[in-house]
């Protein structure tokens, strides 16, 4: 007898916080990630946010980078920073690469990494996210709704 596992075709978190009155830098990243659940709140392995930050850096001058740079750049980024050296194997740079990638917020090209077309997140995140990826998301459940009516 074969048992499925109840696994998510797709999933997302968002999280409300306060405006983004005076965040800026790294504590704005930060808590963008934690806005659309690519860090959870009090996770100390947030090297995610180095790596997008890198990415946004990279992103006004239309560059394309390799994991490689990736991560050096995101090591320096943390070094700025003054913070601890976690989460920085090349396999979790990747594993955080695959996270993003997965909510359509960075492309692979070639095997470099940009932004997803260099484009505004914003405008990222209403055209894949909310309108895609979100969508269908919410169209599953309203059908999960409409079944469990008959129960």
């Amino acid at each position: 007898m074969k048992i499925s596992k109840d696994l998510p075709l797709s999933e997302i978190t968002l999280r409300r916080y306060e405006k983004p009155y005076d965040l800026e830098g790294r504590e704005l990243v930060k808590k963008f990630c934690l806005s659309l659940g690519l860090l959870q709140p009090g996770d100390s392995r947030d090297i995610v946010v180095d790596i997008l930050a890198v990415l946004l850096t990279a992103k006004k001058n239309k560059e394309m980078l390799s994991s490689m740079v990736i991560q050096e750049k995101a090591i320096d980024y943390r070094k700025n920073n003054n913070l601890e050296l976690k989460g920085i194997a090349p396999s979790n740079i990747r594993r955080q690469l695959k996270k993003l990638k997965d909510l359509f917020l960075i492309e692979c090209v070639n095997n470099e990494y940009r932004i997803n077309e260099f484009e505004d997140l914003d405008i990222i995140y209403n055209k894949k996210i909310e309108k895609f990826y979100l969508e269908n998301i919410q169209e599953r459940v309203r059908e999960y709704f409409n079944a469990i009516k008959k129960f």
